[in-house]
């Protein structure tokens, strides 16, 4: 297989680009600046706040494109290319339903911070690696003086178990999506990285089969539809192994780096003639 046409590598960030301690490696800043010097245009697409993708990737912030929660908002350095937000009657209408869901815990998600009615010393603990902007407030449905993109819900036990059978009915009316072992996000019907992907696809006037995508979870699925070049990882939902062309390793052997060796390799060769 010869990757030498790739102009655009998107990469799901938890479970794909990070290992299990939520590191970026220092072989992907070495592989980026060679991604950059083939003018291979690179996406951090996640379910994570924007804030936090920045806390990660920090260092190059201004020289990709960061699709954050879910796809709800897309930036190129400060210049916002997208947002979709959620209608504040759909986020006011599932709070109360979610606050009577047992082991749930919840995030409401907006542009300038995310918001949270817990006191819940480990579920905070745990919250922090993926929002680095947030507030405590007494009442989520009181929140007003900001735009929502999503509201993500955790459960210690397992969003799919715990969370999903709660909600899945609304699945005709508003974007349900297990985002992780532990998470589950709800947003308007049409926040997913695939739709937020297809807007960047278009505004560099690339192609399916010129872009590359990385993903382990069912908020991948949509963009793997996006890409002729779609990889599940290892340790991916076996529904993401389902839609996925190919497999790489896991997060923790560093999957996403085993692929763009060899796309910055065929890049090389090609350039050689």
């Amino acid at each position: 297989m010869n990757l030498s046409q790739i102009k655009l590598v998107v990469t799901d960030m938890d479970g794909t680009l990070l290992n299990s301690k939520g590191e970026v490696s220092s072989n992907f800043y070495k592989l980026f600046n060679e991604l950059k010097t083939n003018n291979v245009h690179f996406i951090a697409a996640s379910g994570r706040q924007y804030f936090s993708i920045l806390d990660k990737l920090g260092s190059i912030k201004d020289e990709i494109t960061i699709i954050a929660e879910n796809g709800g908002l897309t930036k190129q350095g400060d210049k916002q290319l997208h947002a979709n937000y959620f209608p504040m009657e759909d986020i006011n209408r599932l709070i109360p339903i979610l606050r009577d869901i047992e082991d749930s815990y919840i995030v409401l998600c907006g542009e300038r911070s995310a918001y949270i009615e817990s006191n819940d010393e480990s579920f905070i603990n745990m919250f922090k690696e993926y929002y680095t902007e947030f507030k405590q407030v007494e009442d989520l449905t009181q929140v007003s003086d900001d735009n929502f993109l999503k509201i993500a819900v955790y459960s210690f036990g397992g969003s799919e178990q715990n969370i999903y059978p709660h909600v899945k009915h609304y699945e005709d009316q508003i974007q349900v999506k297990v985002s992780g072992s532990n998470w589950l996000d709800l947003s308007h019907m049409n926040t997913n990285k695939g739709y937020a992907l297809q807007q960047v696809q278009d505004l560099l006037g690339v192609s399916k089969e010129e872009t590359m995508v990385f993903g382990d979870y069912n908020n991948d699925l949509e963009m793997m539809a996006q890409a002729a070049y779609s990889y599940a990882m290892s340790n991916a939902h076996p529904n993401v192994k389902e839609v996925a062309r190919y497999q790489t390793k896991s997060n923790d052997e560093e999957g996403v780096e085993v692929i763009l060796e060899q796309l910055i390799k065929d890049k090389q060769s090609i350039a050689k003639g």
